[in-house]
């Protein structure tokens, strides 16, 4: 389906990298622009006018918002221009969404108590940041990806937090590479594809 495409979104955002990553692998042109979270723009306002938050996909005009619901949007519209991002079978493609909805719900969570807060709370979050990596790393399993032998929408819902890894890291005073060596391994194959490193921020300037 053809049409003008927009993103609105902001550079370390996670959720808006997935966004771009989808398109990207998708082979969909469009517009990228940069908001500014602090003043936000009167098209991000109009656009997502609940939430008002990126990021938000303009296609032909119409909002589309929040992250999951984007990229399964884009995997729908395009669903010919690519192989699919979610699994055709319609359980795989329930775990799928099982699992990204735990990334966004308690991975995300645990991940910004991390950088949050201190004290006992601090040391309560790691363990539960820990714990959440080693189910995703047996999720994850001897798979190239977790979703299976391609790359696609699970692996699009998490690589968006190696933003954070340097962050987690020093907060959080662990090692990724010591806690989960498969996950690491993961990422750094996700970097290998165009649409992630093109879209991913380097962990370092966040």
């Amino acid at each position: 389906m053809a049409g003008k495409v927009v993103v609105l979104g902001f550079w370390t955002s996670m959720f808006g990298e997935r966004s771009r990553i989808a398109l990207e692998e998708k082979g969909v042109k469009y517009v990228y622009r940069q908001e500014d979270l602090s003043n936000k723009s009167p098209l991000l306002l109009q656009m997502n006018p609940v939430h008002k938050k990126i990021p938000v996909l303009i296609h032909n005009g119409k909002p589309v918002c929040e992250s999951l619901i984007i990229v399964q949007y884009i995997d729908e519209v395009w669903k010919d221009q690519a192989a699919s991002l979610l699994p055709l079978d319609p359980y795989d493609r329930a775990r799928a969404r099982f699992w990204a909805d735990l990334i966004d719900k308690k991975f995300h969570v645990a991940g910004r108590k991390i950088w949050s807060i201190k004290g006992e709370e601090h040391e309560a979050a790691k363990k539960e940041f820990i714990e959440i990596l080693k189910q995703l790393e047996r999720e994850l399993g001897d798979k190239p990806y977790l979703g299976g032998e391609r790359f696609g929408f699970l692996d699009i819902a998490l690589i968006g937090f190696y933003n954070y890894f340097y962050v987690f890291e020093s907060r959080g005073n662990l090692s990724m590479e010591a806690e989960c060596p498969k996950i690491v391994a993961w990422a750094n194959r996700c970097l290998l594809r165009e649409s992630a490193s093109k879209s991913v921020a380097d962990p370092k300037k966040v």
